[in-house]
């Protein structure tokens, strides 16, 4: 490893710049875990950083990429050996550390969770932090009938059903059995969600306008990706006990609603954090994926971009034009 390529960003008082350069491993500077990336992905949250740090990144040069799969090369820990497979989703890698858009990382074993033997690592990253964030989601559903032993779920609601987390999130919600309402403002979708298992299709238009602090009872179950008016409107169409899990702030990070769906109907509002979960709930997460997620519908509706496409098209996903999971492959 003693020159490999990564994607390097740099800011100056008046310019900010992204390009891929050929580095060593001297460049990388924390961690005790040296890891030979074969996959990252693209989130919502990259495409921030790539545009200009994305007020998330302190200190540059910086290397992105929120996510990566991979092999142990070297290991100062006792809880990697060399040949490991791992997964590194969250922990803050890609913004105040470095990150996957690279062929090589140095990180803190304790961000490393050991790659399931049913999934690829290509398969993780198609997976990624989206997909993480969606099965995070999906059991917080879930908890309705198990942790709190309310009524079955039914019907479960999925805004921004074709973004990253919301299409993983309709494939897992309806492998638990549960009838999908997907919400999209692409009409062109439809059938693309279908295929993932929704059973029903709304327009975003739908939930524009004026709430009532209480509507019709519609939803056992709310996963949200976008925040803002869609998730007003789902709390107050949410059934008594059920549970809105909150992801996402793409439409809008102020929530304006009143107290009533909590009081009168006793909704949960679950919010969902993967960038902090703990170590024990990663892995029983991760241990899922494979049950959860039907790996041949993951494949069709993943895209595999070079280092040097994603530069030319990371806006594509601040302009909500991309749907279903884009694979990194560093080494491309």
């Amino acid at each position: 490893m003693n020159n490999f390529k990564a994607i390097v960003l740099n800011k100056s008082a008046n310019q900010f710049t992204r390009e891929i350069k050929i580095i060593d491993k001297n460049f990388l500077k924390q961690g005790n875990v040296i890891v030979k990336i074969d996959y990252s992905d693209f989130n919502y949250k990259d495409g921030m950083i790539l545009k200009n740090g994305g007020s998330l990144v302190k200190e540059y040069p910086h290397i992105p990429g929120i996510d990566f799969s991979g092999t142990v090369e070297e290991s100062q820990s006792e809880k990697f050996k060399i040949g490991d497979k791992v997964i590194l989703t969250g922990w803050r890698v890609g913004e105040i550390y470095f990150g996957g858009y690279s062929q090589y990382a140095k990180v803190n074993a304790d961000f490393l969770v050991k790659l399931p033997k049913d999934i690829s690592t290509k398969q993780a990253m198609a997976i990624g932090t989206a997909g993480f964030t969606a099965l995070l989601c999906s059991f917080a559903v879930q908890a309705r009938e198990t942790i709190l032993l309310g009524e079955k779920v039914s019907d479960v609601l999925v805004t921004g059903a074709t973004g990253g987390v919301g299409s993983v999130a309709v494939m897992i919600l309806a492998k638990m059995g549960y009838k999908v309402h997907a919400v999209t403002g692409k009409k062109d979708k439809v059938e693309f969600l279908k295929k993932l298992g929704a059973s029903v299709i709304l327009d975003r238009t739908e939930f524009e306008g004026e709430n009532r602090p209480l509507d019709k009872a519609l939803w056992d179950g709310v996963v949200d990706t976008v925040g803002g008016q869609l998730l007003a409107r789902a709390l107050t169409n949410t059934k008594p006990t059920g549970i809105v899990a909150a992801c996402g702030l793409t439409n809008n990070y102020k929530l304006e609603t009143t107290v009533m769906p909590f009081i009168i109907r006793g909704v949960k509002l679950w919010g969902i954090n993967s960038v902090d979960t703990p170590m024990k709930r990663r892995e029983f997460v991760w241990s899922q994926a494979a049950n959860l997620i039907d790996m041949k519908k993951l494949d069709e509706i993943t895209s595999v971009w070079s280092m040097d496409h994603l530069i030319k098209s990371y806006e594509k996903i601040l302009k909500g034009e991309v749907s279903g999971r884009i694979v990194i492959d560093v080494n491309k």
